[in-house]
């Protein structure tokens, strides 16, 4: 089966690079039109059981490390140790290694401008509008708001009519902590139970509104308050995938020290760990109120690309390219 391939631009350096999927072929077999002739298969993938089994099986399978060896994980995933804030000898399996803590304060700064809003993850980003005359307008392609949300939350479906999102995909080497984009105070907080379908490039294009089937967990942060980024209310969605068996809340203040899960009422301050996905690829979503941020000009260009060859572009009928970002880094700003 033929395979394209999928194509991102690094932020920092502007270079495009490509990436394959790990487990490609047989992820976008199972996810391919012949799905349908296997159809328990197909409902066995995104279930929970197989998603942690899988889990189990590359991360903690004591047979599985000793073969990969964890040096050659480490330099396969091109991972830094010198960010990592544990010892090299304590990353001795590959579940250690893809949960790692990182030096984020020293190896991720953040722009001390409160107007800005930044990167929850270290990802691969894309974004949106949900307004039908913007050029942003990607509606319904990667999920359904109201049902990413959730069918019961109608006063967030018309607080987010009309406005505009971010999708940062982490690809399982990836630093799997997620950092508050913004500053506010949680207004609600609830989990939607679903799938754990893969949020690789071909499953996303060929499925349909997938982001908004899987597993999820809402936070929703006024930042209109003292203090707050003044952005209006931001719903902070983090969806799991293929290989995710949990969404662990963890926000600490400093560094990592005295983890508390989030709450109602709680105040988070921007660009601090709030949550940590268990090992696999992932995905969180951020949404914007109509008018109230304007995403960064480079992120778009790169969105725009036509020389960059990306699955979604392919899949979408339109060009569509991911940019691999930093987290803590600016991705938009208030609107003024």
């Amino acid at each position: 089966m033929k395979i394209n391939q999928h194509h991102y631009i690094e932020r920092d350096t502007g270079q495009v690079c490509s990436e394959r999927p790990i487990g490609d072929w047989i992820v976008n077999y199972l996810y391919s039109k012949k799905r349908e002739e296997v159809p328990f298969v197909y409902q066995l993938l995104g279930s929970q059981w197989f998603s942690g089994f899988l889990g189990w099986v590359n991360y903690d399978f004591p047979l599985g490390q000793s073969i990969s060896g964890i040096r050659r994980l480490l330099k396969n995933c091109a991972i830094n140790l010198n960010e990592c804030l544990d010892k090299p000898e304590k990353l001795d399996s590959a579940r250690k290694i893809f949960e790692r803590r990182i030096r984020y304060w020293q190896w991720r700064p953040m722009s001390a401008d409160p107007s800005a809003v930044v990167a929850p993850s270290d990802s691969r980003v894309l974004m949106g509008s949900f307004k039908d005359t913007s050029a942003l307008f990607l509606k319904g392609k990667f999920f359904e708001y109201e049902e990413l949300l959730g069918s019961t939350k109608t006063p967030w479906h018309c607080a987010f009519h009309g406005g505009d999102f971010v999708i940062c995909r982490l690809t399982p080497e990836k630093y799997h902590y997620n950092h508050t984009p913004v500053a506010g105070v949680v207004c609600d907080f609830y989990e939607n139970e679903g799938d754990y379908h893969s949020c690789n490039p071909g499953p996303v294009v060929s499925l349909a509104t997938p982001y908004s089937k899987n597993k999820r967990v809402v936070t929703v942060i006024d930042t209109d308050v003292s203090g707050g980024t003044g952005v209006g209310w931001v719903a902070m969605i983090e969806v799991v995938a293929l290989m995710v068996g949990d969404i662990v809340q963890c926000y600490s203040q400093s560094e990592y020290k005295d983890p508390q899960p989030v709450a109602i009422g709680m105040f988070l301050q921007r660009g601090y760990p709030k949550s940590l996905f268990r090992p696999g690829s992932s995905t969180t979503v951020l949404l914007f109120q109509k008018d109230r941020v304007e995403f960064s000009q480079d992120l778009i260009r790169n969105l725009y690309r036509t020389d960059v060859e990306s699955r979604y572009s392919e899949g979408l009928g339109r060009p569509v390219v991911e940019t691999d970002i930093k987290v803590r880094s600016t991705i938009g700003h208030r609107k003024r």
